[in-house]
């Protein structure tokens, strides 16, 4: 079975709702052969990632720079992922109260050293999460699941 890894990090409501959209874009009914597994930022292991066929990465914009937890993830997945992951498709949501440029870079920096692929536009949501933030995540986690599956 194919396998969607969604890595969050989730200390706001903002980025709790942004999760939940997450899962119910994974949730569809066409994706019913992809597994989705939830694993906030810092309990994701290498073995969580190296199982996984895309990934969704969600993070708070926390002073300029994805969360601690984020980079917690990626310090303990780089080098026993680095090889194995090559291509693997990716997406990323930042989450900031005024600003996530910053956090953005940070996350795309680390996932181009990676060699991931950007199978979705990132995401960025500033403020309350609206509408079109919502229905864009949901939409990001339903393509990246399409992805798992090789389409």
């Amino acid at each position: 079975m194919a396998g969607l890894l969604i890595v969050h990090h989730t200390p706001s409501p903002a980025v709790q709702e942004l999760l939940e959209a997450a899962v119910a874009g994974a949730g569809v009914p066409e994706l019913d052969a992809v597994s989705v597994a939830l694993e906030p930022a810092l309990s994701a292991t290498a073995s969580d990632l190296l199982a996984a066929d895309a990934v969704l990465l969600l993070t708070p914009a926390n002073i300029g720079y994805m969360s601690g937890a984020m980079k917690h993830f990626f310090d303990t997945v780089y080098y026993p992922c680095l090889d194995a992951t090559v291509g693997l498709p990716y997406g990323v949501v930042v989450h900031g109260n005024n600003d996530t440029a910053g956090a953005l870079r940070s996350v795309v920096r680390i996932a181009e050293a990676m060699k991931w692929r950007a199978a979705v536009p990132a995401i960025e949501v500033v403020g309350a999460p609206d509408r079109a933030a919502i229905d864009a995540v949901r939409d990001a986690a339903s393509v990246l699941g399409l992805a798992a599956l090789g389409g």
